[in-house]
Order: C-alpha cells, then structure tokens, then sequence
C-alpha cells in the first residue's frame, strides 16, 4: 500500500451500515472524513470536506444520491462510488449519467470495496462485474446498429483513432489505467491522454459515463 489514504466521504441512509463501513475502512487504511445521512447531507458535507471519494448510496429519504452525484461531480467537489443494493438498469444508468466513476453492490467483500476506492481516488473507473457485463452485452448490440448509418450518438469530437477505440474496449470491460498500459505495451501517460481524448470525443463526464454512452448507441 503506496501514497496517502484516500479521504471517504459515507453517505447512507442507515447509521448502522455507516458505522460498520467506517470500521472495516479506517481498518484498511481508508481515512473517512465524515458521513452523510441524505443526498442534501452528502453535498454540504463534501463542499465543506472536499474527500477524495463520496461512497455513495442511491435510495436514501429526502434527496436522493443520484441527483446528489451530479451535483457533486458538476462542482468537482469529489468523485463518486455508488455503493448500493439494486442494480435496477435506471439506477445504474441514471448514476452513471450523474457522473459517478464507479457503481458497486452492498455485496462486495471489504477487499473489492477498498481496492475499488483506492482505484477510484487514483482516477480509475470501476463497475460491478454484473454491471460491466450488461455494458458490453449492450456495446455488442450497437456495433451491430453501428453498421447504419451514424447517429447522434457517434463520437462528438470527431472518429476515434485505432488506439483511441482499444482503450475505449478496455475501458468497457472495466481495465485501470495501469491495465491499459500493460495490454497495450503503452505508458499510464499516454492512456490517461488517450482517455482523455476518448471521454472529449463521446462527450462522457466519467470513464463510466462513457460506458454507458455506448450502452445506449
């Protein structure tokens, strides 16, 4: 474990599971600056915080977490992982859309969370297996509607380059930049250019903006 701790934000409805996340966090070396009970909560607290991460649960009373994350994301007070029980496709896609940069369900072990936190404060993505499967089932479809003529959803800034369209394979299958890097014999540097280019070109706030921006071609 290299670098400093990332700073986490909880934002849950239920005290009892913030209770519990901050123990099993602060216990792997997460350092949690505060927690929130509602979206309303999450937002105050991240402006006046500034975490590196809000873990963030959708369903919560009062506002919501999805409306919460865009908020968050649009002052760049944060980044986002949603952590929640349903995987619903509107819930999914309407956090994605909102910006968040990663989505995991209450079901992952205490080591997926970390790694997935530390993924996040590095500027990864991250998607729930189950999640990254429905994207690229879905990227699947478009390639074959791709074979009409172009619409709307094609890319804004212009076609992707050969390297630009394997990094956003790879970013649908859910690969960290050191990933990338690996498979495709390139330096972090130069993926984070190219992911650059790739979220410019689809208009994406978010590598998993991104996703879900080809899951709806």
């Amino acid at each position: 474990m290299t670098g400093p701790a990332p700073r986490v934000l909880l934002a849950d409805d239920h005290g009892a599971i913030r209770s519990a996340l901050r123990i099993m966090l602060e216990a792997h070396g997460i350092d949690v600056v505060g927690e929130a009970s509602d979206g309303a909560v999450a937002v105050r607290n991240a402006r006046a915080l500034r975490p590196d991460v809000v873990l963030m649960d959708l369903r919560m009373p009062g506002r919501d977490g999805i409306s919460a994350t865009r908020e968050i994301v649009d002052e760049a007070l944060a980044d986002v992982l949603v952590l929640t029980s349903f995987d619903e496709d509107d819930l999914v896609d309407g956090a994605i859309l909102a910006g968040a940069a990663g989505f995991l369900l209450k079901t992952a072990d205490a080591a997926t969370l970390v790694e997935a936190i530390r993924a996040v404060a590095a500027g990864d993505g991250v998607l729930d297996p189950r999640v990254t499967r429905r994207a690229l089932a879905a990227a699947r479809a478009g390639a074959v509607a791709d074979r009409e003529p172009p619409s709307a959803a094609a890319p804004v800034g212009g076609a992707f380059t050969a390297r630009e369209q394997d990094v956003l394979d790879g970013i649908l299958r859910g690969w960290s930049n050191a990933q990338l890097a690996e498979h495709l014999g390139i330096s972090v540097t130069t993926v984070k250019t190219h992911v650059s280019n790739v979220l410019a070109k689809l208009g994406a706030r978010s590598r998993s903006h991104a996703a879900a921006i080809v899951r709806h071609r």
